[in-house]
């Protein structure tokens, strides 16, 4: 085993961000979402024998079993991206926008992404368009990717802004709240936790009936969604850290299943990065909120999820080298190759995928 072990990660330290590459037609970048949400197609992979079998979401009725424990990130996309102006003595200034991530100790402080950044200095005021009237963002301070600034006053972050919906995202026409999972709650995050988007309260339901237990955690997706991976050699690349809340209820619910090897189901990336940084500390899941900064490589030990609801993701991102620790590279490949041959739609409003590892029972 020592010696598998030492061959395995030579073989991902050599891996490079072209590995986590792909080709994909324009035209297969989802700009609307499935309706009804559960329509969307479903591209089932068994490790245990390297099946690939297709669904739609639906079907998740005949996919899950009584007793699987489902762990769902129940986080809210804030309203939070404004468009404006830079002030200056001569009037507006250069066409900008911003978006708030998280808030800093005092709550008129915010740090966030601005573009363009370059232009970002202390003191520069941005006027920005709200809908509960204008708004002032005054720039503090630039670190790297991020700005920091004061707003002149509070904002409601359920409606004041608008929602950040990706930028390949650019013919949507159809109710915002569709970027919004039927579970949503707090609205903490900067983006939705796509995998999510699929379930309708229907469909909850019926595999609730089914003895499908559902469970949540809340993880604040941030920044780190939007942050290219720069590392030539990507086990280099640095990954925010994002609060997460792990419920008492949840972390029991976590418990039993793992003593009675039922699977363990999570509900998209947001997820997995919560369970396996406290899984680092062993069984029994402990309860509690903090900051996870894990970035899941190839040659990741998983210790406590099972199987993978997720979306396609883009070419050469983190939440692409996630899945493909989970599965393997190799395998993932191949079921992309199969997406893209069968029409599949991809990213935040495209179709899903169910991985199942092979690993239940620990």
């Amino acid at each position: 085993m020592a010696i598998w072990l030492i061959i395995r990660l030579e073989v991902y330290d050599k891996l490079t961000m072209d590995d986590f590459d792909y080709i994909l037609p324009v035209d297969r970048i989802a700009q609307q979402p499935a309706e009804p949400r559960d329509s969307s197609k479903l591209l089932c992979l068994n490790a245990v024998d390297d099946l690939l079998v297709h669904y739609k979401f639906s079907d998740l009725t005949k996919i899950l079993r009584s007793g699987d424990l489902v762990v769902i990130n129940d986080t809210r996309v804030m309203a939070a991206r404004f468009f404006g102006y830079r002030d200056g003595p001569n009037g507006a200034g250069a066409k900008v926008e911003l978006l708030l991530l998280n808030r800093l100790n005092n709550d008129l402080e915010w740090r966030a992404l601005m573009r363009p950044a370059r232009i970002a200095r202390p003191g520069l005021r941005l006027v920005l368009e709200a809908k509960q009237g204008l708004l002032i963002a005054t720039v503090i301070s630039r670190e790297g990717d991020y700005v920091f600034v004061r707003l002149n006053r509070d904002i409601d972050v359920d409606s004041d802004g608008l929602l950040p919906l990706p930028r390949y995202i650019k013919n949507y026409d159809g109710e915002l709240e569709r970027y919004q999972t039927v579970y949503a709650q707090k609205p903490t995050s900067a983006a939705a936790p796509t995998a999510g988007l699929h379930f309708t309260e229907e469909l909850l339901e019926q595999l609730k009936e089914r003895g499908v237990i559902f469970v949540n955690i809340t993880l604040d997706v941030g920044a780190a969604t939007f942050m290219p991976i720069r590392a030539t050699n990507p086990t280099k690349h640095l990954l925010d850290a994002e609060h997460f809340v792990m419920p008492a209820e949840t972390a029991e619910a976590l418990n039993r299943a793992h003593d009675d090897g039922r699977r363990i189901i999570a509900v998209g990336t947001t997820v997995v990065r919560t369970l396996e940084y406290l899984g680092k500390k062993g069984w029994p899941v402990q309860a509690g909120e903090g900051y996870s900064d894990l970035f899941i490589v190839p040659g990741h030990n998983f210790s406590i999820v099972d199987v993978l609801i997720t979306n396609f993701h883009l070419p050469r991102t983190s939440l692409l080298m996630l899945v493909s620790a989970f599965i393997g590279h190799d395998r993932l490949m191949k079921a992309y190759k199969e997406a893209i041959a069968q029409k599949y739609r991809f990213y935040s409003f495209g179709d899903a995928m169910f991985i199942d590892s092979g690993r239940s029972g620990h």
